[in-house]
């Protein structure tokens, strides 16, 4: 009989890619107590090392995704210039390891749930008591009991062991009144992947493919056309197993995708259609990655009429903006083109009702399991838009434990206060502002940028204002200050210009937008800093002209700062003393308190 282990907490999350890393985070900075049991032995889910795809973002100029994914954003482009994969793992590791709240179960696979049943708030039928999971390296069984638990585990585990209602598959447009070409509803999915990436040597090198390998030719490429020198091929369109079932037959896909992968390069260095000779394969995932199974059913199903009509939620917690990527379900055997291609508003708005379950009393989700439809789920479903969710939900749980109360209750009675612990943190929600304090906008302000305190951390497009000036450029080592009758400060808000489109990173504009690399070049750029970021300051206090040092950072690798103060002043000094391109100038986007 092997051991079981027994650990309790408040929160407990199943699985660690980019969503379920993002909710544990944001969850254990709020105080909350979390479990997080991740069935890899690297964190990053379809974004480690293991899988390697792309973290896709929201399109359009200012768009990129904040909060806990710019932090990860920013250490990487400090700590990982080169892109490397396995720095990239160690990374998202000390993300996770750094938070004293957050217990770490790597290598442990969720097998089975205890529940109980009953007439619980809001028509709820089901209750979760504890998951179980058998960790491989320990050979132990480990019982987690929590009061609220979070599925990030991307093919949604606690449905079938809990019996949370879900759909799989594609819905008919006459359901919802989609813009689909499905006319009758099936069970067909998108496909999975398993990836390959070269690397340019200064020799040469054969590959001798092994017997598993698909032989392929020129006309098996047609639509796809492979070119290892661009810096957008990550042979994404490798990919099988739509329609089949994506979650009983991966094993049997996997091997196919193998197939695939090594006739694909077998193809690409002997075939003699690619001056490819000093280039080896660096990297085969024989972990597929996968972009669609199981959807859980909430509160609400978000629609693709929602996103393509720019439906403005109440509840708006996060936001999309990918193209509605639908994959056909043949994948690489689908004649023609591989996918859709149909532009979405960006930034569009995304519900909270969508991330908790319609049956189960205190079940989160987060990624790409969320309420959805198929094809809304085809933009939505990418990384960078499910951290937002799994950061969205880590803050929801932090209110349902501290109020005691179930997820929907933190709809009917706490919304307000969820979005605002979100724009703290440095979530973008297109249609909120951060609520100034009257204090702070009485304070008498030194500077001539007023825009520095009306809650908009960024550019007034985004937020369609009208004013002009986005940033307020001072000069380095120079004073913003608010002056005021002598009060407590309870806390301060800074956001700082780190770039959000790229433009002072090397490279071509894929390189630019993404953190990790697909094929590399002998002429690949070292990436570095955004030259805009501010890399010092300082905070200071002052209280009868006495001034007190309450804040400082040197070599800065953040975009937001909310630093909690609780200390009587009556005035604010911010310094920033330079930029990590040297600039003779600094722009701050916000500076405020409360």
């Amino acid at each position: 009989m092997l051991d079981k282990k027994v650990i309790e907490c408040e929160l407990c999350i199943i699985g660690g890619g980019m969503s379920g890393l993002s909710a544990a985070i944001s969850a254990a900075r709020e105080g909350v107590k979390v479990v997080l049991m991740h069935e890899r032995p690297v964190l990053g889910g379809n974004a480690s090392s293991e899988i390697r795809m792309w973290i896709s973002h929201a399109r359009g100029e200012d768009n990129r995704e904040t909060g806990i994914l710019e932090e990860i954003y920013l250490e990487s482009l400090y700590r990982n210039p080169t892109k490397n994969y396995h720095i990239w793992d160690t990374i998202l590791y000390d993300f996770v390891k750094r938070e004293k709240n957050i217990t770490l179960l790597l290598n442990c696979t969720c097998m089975d749930a205890k529940t109980e049943e009953g007439n619980f708030p809001h028509g709820r039928e089901k209750k979760i008591i504890s998951v179980t999971g058998y960790q491989m390296t320990t050979q132990r069984f480990i019982e987690v009991r929590a009061k609220y638990f979070c599925d990030s585990s991307g093919d949604s585990i606690l449905a079938p062991l809990t019996g949370a209602e879900f759909r799989i598959g594609r819905e008919a447009a006459s359901e919802f009144g989609e813009d689909t070409t499905v006319e009758v509803s099936d069970n067909m999915t998108m496909g999975m992947s398993c990836l390959i990436q070269g690397r340019e040597t200064h020799r040469e090198v054969k590959y001798i493919p092994p017997e598993c390998a698909t032989k392929l030719c020129g006309e098996n490429f047609e639509n796809r056309n492979p070119d290892i020198y661009t810096e957008a091929e990550n042979f994404w369109y490798l990919e099988l197993g739509g329609d089949r079932d994506s979650i009983g037959d991966t094993e049997e896909i996997r091997d196919e995708l193998l197939g695939l992968a090594t006739g694909t390069w077998d193809y690409i260095k002997n075939s003699g259609e690619f001056e490819s000779k000093n280039w080896e394969l660096d990297f085969l995932g024989f972990l597929p990655g996968k972009r669609e199974s199981r959807r859980y059913l909430g509160e609400y199903m978000i629609t693709q009429r929602d996103i393509s009509d720019g439906c403005v939620f109440e509840d708006e917690i996060a936001f999309g903006g990918w193209p509605l990527d639908d994959h056909y379900p043949g994948g690489f055997y689908h004649k023609g083109v591989p996918n859709t291609d149909v532009q979405t508003p960006a930034p569009y708005s995304i519900p909270y009702r969508a991330l908790y379950s319609k049956n189960v009393d205190n079940l989160f989700f987060a990624g790409r399991n969320i309420s959805m439809t198929h094809f809304a789920m085809s933009s939505m479903r990418v990384m960078a838009t499910c951290t937002l969710l799994g950061e969205a939900v880590g803050k929801a749980a932090s209110i349902a434990v501290k109020e005691d109360i179930t997820p929907h209750d933190v709809y009917l009675d706490y919304i307000n206060e969820l979005q605002e612990l979100l724009l703290c943190e440095d979530c973008f929600l297109p249609s909120k502002k951060r609520e100034i304090s009257g204090k702070c906008l009485d304070s008498e302000l030194n500077i001539g940028y007023p825009f520095i305190r009306n809650g908009e951390d960024r550019a007034h497009r985004i937020y369609g204002t009208d004013e002009k000036d986005v940033y307020c450029a001072v000069a380095k080592g120079s004073e913003i200050s608010y002056s005021f009758a002598p009060q407590k400060v309870a806390s301060v808000h800074i956001v700082f210009d780190s770039d959000l489109n790229r433009n002072t990173l090397p490279g071509g504009a894929v390189e630019k937008r993404h953190i990790t690399r697909a094929n590399v070049r002998l002429d690949v750029p070292v990436m570095h800093m955004p030259k805009t970021l501010c890399r010092e300051f300082v905070l200071l206090g002052e209280l009868e002209g006495e001034r007190y040092k309450l804040f400082e950072v040197s070599d800065n690798r953040k975009r937001a700062y909310h630093i909690n103060l609780d200390k009587k002043l009556d005035k604010l000094i911010l310094i920033p003393r330079s930029t990590w391109g040297d600039y003779d100038n600094v722009s701050v986007i916000s500076f405020d308190f409360k």
